[in-house]
């Protein structure tokens, strides 16, 4: 980057690797024999860990700035508070290097690992770079030392690595663990506790691995679940390496269905925890359909099968899990809406199955999706009703029907039409007119996220059963519903929170 002044020295900002002082770039040492100063941050203490790196490399001549933070982890009664202190440091920092490029001295700015990965160095950057030249030196990453002193594949082929730092909160940490391939938790410290927690609810803890000092004096490998939490320094990483590898076999322990809703569409719409159960899975089974959202991943299993056969794949997803799989049964949806939680619960609930582990995660629902890209007609109370006589008489749906729209609730229609079954929504939009009115709202949604998307707000009374299909979901507005064109064209439908007094 060129600067304003001809005359000014230039800026470097050193990567020095994660603390082996023979794993320092060509380039680093090159900047540092060239440089006229020579800073780096440091604790109250004194000591500088990225000096002590390139310790070898300083010289006698070589003007050097010590950085010393105001506060680390202490308080401070600065007005400000710590986040005050800090910044008001960081602009004194500033103004320090600034003076010596004004002079035309060049400063190198050491900084452990990478300069602008997680370091101090890029605060010293975002001040100055535009207004000095500057070059960026890269370093090697403590993340990749350890997965260097691990001898372990960090990620492979499409696998996902998730770099988190352990200061953000346990649900969010947990979230984020649950639904990565493989991941590195920086700053661990007195975060460590937490952590550990993070990695045992998002069901990673027997995965997880410790790295403390990698490549440096008192360097420890660890497994992470046997680590005494008030021995671990900030300088150490946990590490969830690739899943790639790792022994997938049968295990009566660990044998489980987990039943996953994938939402409406693709991968946009699933939930952390899903993205978790689906990634930890041995066996996929599901609909081919659904089963054609998940992405792929080297050594799962994936059974996939027509939508009519509920009963056999549930018992199919049983039988593995009964084997020691870990089986994962892919639903659109929401599999507890209309779905395959029901057929899995109700295999499950059989004495053979009696010693296999279930469980539910839910998904977004084509109700809530379809309601989402409308507006909000799901805003009071209301009904999920499917129209498909394939499980139950017609006359119960029409009962169904009747009741709820005597109610005065506003109607998800799920399955409403296909290919064989052409009538119902006619039919359903009749017995709805007996108690709606004619321009009542109505939300017709296909294919929400998908490709084909398309949402339409029509009158009940215009609603017509050709557009329909196994795709689409119906809502059916209240007397209460208002659909509204606003300013700029688009129409909006809405059911108001309070209901009025009779």
């Amino acid at each position: 980057m060129s600067g304003e002044q001809s005359t000014a020295g230039r800026l470097y900002g050193v990567g020095l690797g994660p603390g082996d002082p023979s794993l320092m770039t060509l380039r680093a040492v090159e900047v540092i024999a060239e440089a006229d100063v020579i800073a780096y941050h440091s604790a109250r203490h004194g000591r500088s860990i990225a000096r002590s790196i390139a310790a070898q490399h300083i010289r006698a001549d070589h003007i050097e700035e010590r950085l010393v933070y105001p506060v680390t982890t202490e308080t401070t009664d600065h007005p400000g508070g710590y986040q005050g202190a800090i910044e008001e440091f960081y602009a004194e920092a500033a103004a320090r290097l600034a003076a010596h490029l004004d002079a035309g001295r060049t400063v190198a700015v050491l900084a452990e690992g990478d300069p602008l990965f997680y370091g101090s160095y890029m605060h010293m950057h975002k001040r100055l770079a535009d207004r000095y030249d500057t070059e960026v030196i890269p370093g090697v990453t403590s993340v990749s030392a350890a997965a260097a002193r691990l001898g372990t594949p960090l990620a492979e082929g499409e696998e996902v690595l998730t770099i988190l730092p352990g200061t953000l909160s346990e649900e969010e940490l947990t979230a984020r663990l649950a639904s990565t391939d493989a991941a590195v938790v920086m700053k661990l410290g007195r975060t460590f506790t937490k952590v550990r927690s993070a990695l045992e609810g998002s069901g990673r803890l027997d995965d997880a691995r410790y790295v403390e000092r990698a490549t440096m004096a008192g360097e420890r490998l660890a497994v992470l679940a046997d680590v005494d939490a008030e021995s671990v320094p900030y300088f150490s990483v946990a590490v969830l390496p690739s899943r790639v590898d790792a022994e997938r076999q049968e295990n009566p322990e660990r044998g489980e269905v987990v039943v996953v809703g994938t939402g409406p569409a693709g991968p946009l719409w699933l939930t952390p925890e899903t993205r978790g159960a689906l990634a930890a899975a041995d066996d996929l089974v599901g609909y081919t359909t659904y089963l054609d959202r998940v992405p792929r991943r080297p050594g799962q299993v994936r059974h996939g099968s027509d939508n009519r056969v509920e009963s056999e794949r549930a018992e199919f997803a049983l039988d593995l899990a009964r084997r020691g799989r870990r089986v994962a049964v892919v639903s659109g949806g929401d599999p507890g809406v209309f779905a395959m939680a029901t057929a899995v619960l109700e295999a499950a609930s059989q004495e053979e199955y009696a010693d296999v582990p279930v469980r539910v995660l839910p998904g977004v629902t084509a109700a809530n999706a379809a309601a989402a890209r409308a507006g909000a007609p799901l805003g009071h109370d209301y009904a999920a009703i499917s129209l498909s006589d394939r499980l139950k008489p017609w006359e119960v749906i029409a009962e169904r029907l009747h009741a709820a729209a005597s109610a005065d609730l506003v109607l998800a229609l799920y399955n409403p039409g296909s290919r064989s079954r052409t009538w119902q929504v006619g039919k359903a939009r009749e017995l709805l007119l007996e108690h709606r009115a004619p321009d009542t709202p109505v939300v017709v949604a296909r294919d929400v996220g998908g490709t084909g998307e398309r949402v339409r707000i029509v009158r009940l009374a215009d609603l017509d059963p050709a557009e329909v299909d196994m795709r689409t979901i119906l809502l059916i507005g209240s007397s209460q519903t208002r659909a509204v064109r606003r300013g700029g064209g688009e129409e909006i439908v809405w059911t108001p929170r309070r209901y009025p007094e009779a």
